[in-house]
């Protein structure tokens, strides 16, 4: 257990990052859940729309540190290569 103030100043204040990098992680694969349905059902427009939200959200959370960059970076590739193959 931490004996000093900084140290148990850190440790709350982990547990609320923890609290909302999970919150945002949950809301990341939601809209990522919701694109790849999108896409599956064949419909380009809302796939489209559906993509969109999904790498904002994405870009959102890798900028918070909720995520790490390089695989929001992968996962809205695979979701663009996906929606692309879907177009044409």
């Amino acid at each position: 257990m931490a004996n000093h103030k900084s140290a148990k100043t850190r440790i709350k204040r982990n547990n609320k990052r923890n609290i909302i990098n999970s919150a945002r992680r949950s809301r990341v694969r939601t809209f990522v859940k919701k694109a790849l349905e999108a896409i599956l059902t064949a419909n380009v427009e809302a796939a489209t729309a559906a993509f969109k939200v999904a790498e904002s959200e994405l870009a959102r959370a890798s900028q918070k540190g909720a995520l790490e960059r390089h695989k929001a970076s992968r996962i809205v590739s695979r979701l663009a290569q996906k929606l692309k193959a879907l177009s044409k």
